[in-house]
């Protein structure tokens, strides 16, 4: 309690100080008398432990600054896709635009399409579900085509015009040597080596296929030009 006193005590000599040099400033008015007065009996209250607004106890959290808005700048989605703002569209980026919207209202569906036919037989004939409704794809390989006999290589090349079997018949047919002449609509085959070889034609005796006696014949000095030759490669 002593030391509370004399802590009141300091308080009030500076208070009075305080008081007299601003009654020499401004000079000794009523209210001013009034303000030390309640100045003191103030200050004498906090002193005794009443703490004022002003004095926060030790300990106690200083209050917390009211933080000013900041600025903040609001920018659209489109300017991030594309800083420089939009373009004009070209003509053709109209149309495709305009494509596009049509197709949306007229989507295909499953019925619009055909179910993808893997094999079609020439004649088809109906077979129990056990039975193999598809040709193996041992059957479409040139490896098959060469263990056929000549002669059935013949008849698939003139008698499936047009098909993937001709093809592959034809490609059996030049591994077995054999040349197709593009004016007789024949096979040739040398029987020997020919006698005459020039950069226009070869010279001497062959075996060909003639497809309207269907049987294989010799012919001795045919000369056979390279422009009837067909030597496409079949891949």
């Amino acid at each position: 309690q002593q030391q509370q006193q004399q802590q009141a005590g300091g308080l009030a000599a500076a208070a009075v100080a305080f008081a007299a040099a601003a009654a020499a400033t401004n000079g000794p008015t009523t209210a001013g008398a009034g303000t030390v007065g309640g100045g003191l009996a103030g200050i004498t209250n906090a002193g005794v432990g009443q703490p004022g607004a002003g004095n926060a106890p030790v300990g106690s959290k200083p209050h917390q600054q009211q933080q000013q808005p900041t600025n903040e700048a609001h920018i659209t989605p489109l300017l991030g896709v594309a800083p420089l703002g939009t373009l004009p569209l070209h003509k053709d980026h109209q149309l495709q635009f305009k494509m596009m919207e049509a197709a949306y209202y007229h989507l295909p569906t499953p019925a619009d399409s055909e179910r993808l036919n893997i094999y079609l037989p020439r004649t088809p004939v109906p077979t129990p579900q056990h039975y193999p409704q598809q040709q193996l794809p041992l059957y479409d390989t040139v490896e098959f085509y060469q263990r056929l006999s000549t002669e059935t290589l013949f008849f698939v090349f003139y008698y499936m015009e047009g098909s993937k079997a001709q093809y592959l018949a034809a490609k059996a047919l030049k591994k077995q040597s054999w040349r197709f002449h593009t004016k007789y609509m024949m096979w040739f085959q040398r029987h020997e080596e020919p006698k005459i070889i020039n950069d226009d034609y070869e010279q001497g005796t062959y075996i060909y296929f003639d497809y309207e006696k269907w049987s294989q014949r010799k012919k001795e000095g045919f000369t056979f030009e390279y422009k009837y030759l067909e030597d496409k490669e079949l891949n």
